[in-house]
Order: C-alpha cells, then sequence, then structure tokens
C-alpha cells in the first residue's frame, strides 16, 4: 500500500510538471504565493509556535509516564474526566491547528484513546480565550459566544464519535499499544509543573497578538509579551537542570527531534499546497477569491458547507480568521457560513490533516475531517437562520 501510494504520488507530480503551463501568470502566481505563505509560516509561526510545542511534547514524552496517559486519556479512562480536560485544553494552549500537532502526537503514541486525543485536537486551536473575545468584539457577541459553545460541545461530541466509530480497531490498539522505552524522569512534582508551566508560557507569551483595544489586560500582556517569554525561557533552561537529569536531558532532546522529522516535513508541504490553492490573507492562490466570496454569500445550505469545506482546508495563524471573516462578511458573507467557517478553520487545515494522517491513518483522517465539516455545516444553518 506505502509503495502504490509513493508512485502515485511521483505519478501525480510528474502529470502536473509535464502538463501545467507554467508561464500563465494565474500559475506563476500561484506557485509563488505557496512560497510566501511558507516564508510566512517559518518567519512567524515556526519559532515562535512550533518549536515550543515539540520541546513540549518532547518533554510530555519524559516526564509523563505511559501509564498516566493511558489512566487519564486511554480507552478505559472515565469519559468525564478526559473528554473534560481535552475539551477546554485551547483555553490555556493559544495554538493554530498546526502548533497543537506536537503535543496531539505525544499523547496519542503513548497510549490516548482516540477520542480524547481527537478531542484534543480540535479543541486546542478553536477555544483560545483570547481568539473568543477577539470575535465577541469584532463580529459581535453572539458570534463569540455561538464560537465558543460550538468549539467545546464539538470536540467532545466529535471525539465520541470517532471513539463509537472506531471502538474496534481501537480496542485493538489499546491492547497492542507499544510500551515505550523512554524512562520516565521522576522527581519533584512541584519542580515538574513549573518545568511544564514555563515552557507552556513561552508558547503563550511568544504569540500573544496585538488586542484591539488599549489599556485592558491582553494589551497589557502584550507590551510586555517578550519579557514575560524571556522570563518562561530562564525557566525552562533552569528546570531543565533541576527537573531532568542528564540522561533525561538528552531524551528530552531526542525525544523532540523524533517529533520535529515526523511533523515538521509534512507541515511545511502543507502549508506551501495551502498557499497554492487559497493564497494568504488578500492574496490569491490558484483559486480567484471573488469565487470564494460569491460561494459564501447568504445562509444558503451550499454557502454554509462550502465554508466548512473552506475553512478545513484553509491555513489560518491565530486570530487571523477574524479579519478576514470580517471582510467577507463585509461582501456578503452570511452569519451561518462565518460561522461554519470559525469553527472549521482554526481547528483543520490541509497542513494539520497531512499530520493527522500520519499518527492515526487516512480512514480516520477523512472521517474525522467529514464529520468537522458536516458539524460545522449543520451549526451554520442552526445559527444563520436564528441570527438571521
Amino acid at each position: 500500500m506505502k509503495e502504490r501510494n509513493k508512485f502515485l504520488t511521483l505519478l501525480g507530480i510528474f502529470l502536473y510538471v509535464f502538463i501545467v503551463d507554467f508561464d500563465t501568470p494565474k500559475v506563476s502566481g500561484a506557485i509563488l504565493e505557496g512560497f510566501f505563505m511558507l516564508q510566512e509560516y517559518i518567519r512567524e509561526h515556526t519559532l515562535t509556535c512550533l518549536i515550543p510545542a515539540l520541546f513540549i511534547a518532547g518533554a510530555m514524552s519524559v516526564k509523563v509516564s505511559q501509564a498516566s496517559v493511558i489512566k487519564y486519556f486511554g480507552a478505559g479512562a472515565k469519559k468525564v474526566v478526559s473528554y473534560g480536560i481535552a475539551s477546554v485544553s485551547g483555553a490555556i494552549l493559544a495554538v493554530c491547528s498546526c502548533t497543537i500537532l506536537p503535543l496531539f502526537t505525544g499523547i496519542y503514541s503513548r497510549g490516548a484513546g482516540l477520542g480524547p486525543a481527537i478531542a484534543f485536537v480540535y479543541s486546542g486551536p478553536a477555544i483560545n480565550i483570547l481568539a473568543i473575545v477577539l470575535t465577541a468584539r469584532v463580529l459581535g457577541y453572539q458570534m463569540g459566544l455561538a464560537r465558543a459553545i460550538g468549539a467545546v460541545s464539538f470536540s467532545i461530541v466529535i471525539g465520541l464519535l470517532m471513539a463509537l466509530i472506531f471502538r474496534k480497531e481501537e480496542k485493538d490498539r489499546q491492547v497492542n499499544i507499544p510500551k515505550t522505552n523512554i524512562k520516565s524522569q521522576s522527581g519533584s512534582p512541584a519542580k515538574t509543573i513549573i518545568f511544564f508551566i514555563s515552557m507552556i508560557g513561552v508558547l503563550i507569551f511568544a504569540t500573544w497578538a496585538k488586542p484591539i483595544e488599549e489599556g485592558t489586560l491582553f494589551a497589557t500582556i502584550y507590551h510586555l509579551k517578550w519579557y514575560l517569554t524571556a522570563i518562561s525561557l530562564a525557566l525552562v533552561v533552569i528546570f531543565s537542570f533541576v527537573s531532568l537529569d542528564k540522561d533525561g536531558r538528552i531524551s528530552w532532546f531526542d525525544e523532540t527531534w523524533s517529533y520535529s522529522k515526523q511533523i515538521i516535513p509534512l507541515l511545511f508541504i502543507g502549508v506551501l499546497v495551502a498557499g497554492f490553492l487559497l493564497g494568504r490573507p488578500g492574496h490569491e492562490g490558484i483559486i480567484p477569491a471573488r469565487y470564494v466570496e460569491a460561494l459564501v454569500g447568504g445562509n444558503s445550505v451550499f454557502a454554509n458547507f462550502f465554508s466548512s469545506i473552506v475553512g478545513a482546508f484553509m491555513y489560518f495563524a491565530t486570530l487571523t480568521e477574524i479579519p478576514i471573516l470580517q471582510g467577507l462578511m463585509g461582501a456578503g458573507m452570511g452569519k451561518g457560513p462565518a460561522l461554519a467557517l470559525l469553527l472549521s478553520g482554526p481547528a483543520l487545515s490541509l497542513p494539520n490533516m497531512l499530520v493527522i494522517r500520519s499518527v492515526i491513518g487516512t480512514k480516520k483522517t477523512i472521517v474525522y475531517v467529514i464529520l468537522v465539516v458536516i458539524m460545522s455545516t449543520i451549526a451554520g444553518i442552526i445559527y444563520g437562520n436564528f441570527a438571521g
């Protein structure tokens, strides 16, 4: 199967390069747009988002025992605990659909059940508190509230459905989960907690976005973000020596590098393709923006469905979905399709799908994407009829 997929991939690339006329401004511009988007992602998100997340995932592999992951997130764990924690994780982690992936990969590979892991990977980027507040300020409190309720409930429902649909495969996987060779680093719980909080602090403060209004707590944190990031990073360095021995630090870097090799190439390919297809905000890819604007107008079933599809495949950096939607709504996008995009877009993207597929397989990934699109469409239809 893998050899066939490699052959089909090479064949597709060959046919594309052989057939496409690269001299046309549309094609060459879209290709350039893909590289511009990749460059923007690397410059603005890799150092501040992705790398901190990879180090957190590596630390989880070293500091969190496999038994603990299975106890709280495994298929046999209490659903109230596993889904409850997973569904509100985004309130703590201000991450995008790509940054959540190392953490998702870490807990799933160490024994987390499919349902809680999916709830985690959906909710992580979807219920960022700053994004919810900004949505309410810019697009209205009703939209902000609908987004918050939809994101939390979607993560639980989609996770439960995934666990139900693939219950047989999950039962087999839980029995045959390979035991990790990593020796968990024990030690003072307080030191371990500070170690993880410091790493999360680097991730949160380094990516803190500029708020609309001055004089708020969000604005104060924004102006102090690099000082707070530096303090958090200093604590990470200190507690990496306090909380880990020499072998533990080596294992931490090894695990981080292992996740990096698995995730980064797929992310970069996905961002490049997403930029080629849809372009960056304010720029066009191979698909003209006017077509998208025309197809998401009003509150029809098709408009909601198409909006969910576009959101699922387009890459949104944290908070960028809000000004994009503001522009689309100004061009005639209905409130229902806007919510549909908010519920599918931040949680999914083409780069995100490629990595998830490498972790849970093609079939599960397809079902996950379909569930997100269908539920986002239904939520958009209901909200569109309610909000007018």
